[in-house]
């Protein structure tokens, strides 16, 4: 199925989700796509508790609510583009809100979400329906968190790379932000449990690279090739021996933007999102983009 070039927001209401709308209306400028705003009801009663809310709540009051929600959403995504032509649609769709933006992503170039919705504790980590959309999504998708740390449009893009083919999708993603962006492309490959010795014959790597030379060598070969393809990208590589973790959430202090794979090397194919990934969007406070890896 070909994507529909468009960026797809999820709100709820929430302050973080409208963080989501200002990052998704900029982001939504500097690819000249339209934005489409999306929110989630539920007007079918769908157990008893949900019963007795709706006979406080009509399916019409519901209804109501979730216009206000993206008429505000509308106001936030125009106010923050000024006077940059953007089209802007809204759509109220019934359904749980995971599963309505899981569909959504099926034939969509970004989808983009809060970290925190409604009911999510304040000071808790991603939310729950953040984290069930990141793992089904077939699409990219951009978890949002706060907007109070101001980020600088000139800072770079940073994407982490494991050595496999699971990080190409990433690797193009992120060059693909980073030139429409007009900044630099920061490559992480960082490792801790990779041994020289067992990729080349017995000794040969020690006799003719040390750790970090090697670990430079490594990175250099996954990007071959892709400098050509995106010339106007200046790549600057970074091969530590460090935990990704680690390492990730350093670069994201001087970054605008993290692109990751799904799943990175080792990753069991039933796994929707790896430990690297669920541990880097529970840190850091910019944008995190997550690339599906094909399972």
């Amino acid at each position: 199925m070909n994507n529909v070039q468009r960026l797809v927001v999820g709100v709820d209401g929430s302050e973080h989700s409208l963080d989501a709308v200002r990052w998704a209306a900029t982001d939504a400028i500097v690819r000249a796509v339209p934005l489409t705003i999306v929110t989630a009801v539920r007007e079918k009663a769908q157990n008893l508790s949900d019963a007795v809310n709706l006979r406080v709540d009509t399916p019409q009051v519901v209804r109501r609510q979730a216009e206000r929600t993206l008429e505000t959403a509308s106001g936030v995504a125009r106010d923050t583009v000024g006077t940059h032509a953007l089209a802007v649609t809204t759509a109220v769709v019934e359904g749980a809100p995971t599963d309505v933006m899981v569909r959504w992503g099926s034939d969509t170039t970004l989808l983009v979400v809060g970290s925190r919705g409604l009911g999510e504790f304040t000071g808790g980590l991603i939310g729950s329906v953040s984290t069930a959309v990141v793992g089904h999504a077939r699409c990219p998708i951009a978890v949002v968190g706060s907007a109070e740390r101001a980020v600088s449009a000139s800072l770079p893009v940073v994407v982490g790379l494991d050595g496999t083919g699971n990080s190409e999708p990433a690797l193009a993603q992120a060059l693909t932000e980073a030139s429409a962006r007009g900044v630099d492309l920061v490559a992480v490959h960082a490792q801790i449990d990779f041994d020289p010795d067992r990729a080349l014959p017995e000794g040969l790597a020690n006799a003719m690279f040390p750790p970090d030379v090697f670990d430079d060598l490594t990175l250099a070969e996954n990007l071959a090739g892709w400098q050509e393809q995106f010339p106007d990208v200046r790549i600057r590589r970074h091969a530590v021996r460090d935990r990704p973790v680690r390492k990730l959430v350093h670069e994201a202090a001087n970054a605008q933007l993290i692109v990751m794979g799904s799943r990175g090397r080792g990753g069991f194919p039933s796994m929707l999102m790896g430990s690297t990934s669920q541990a880097v969007l529970h840190t850091v406070d910019i944008p995190v983009l997550i690339v599906p890896t094909a399972r």
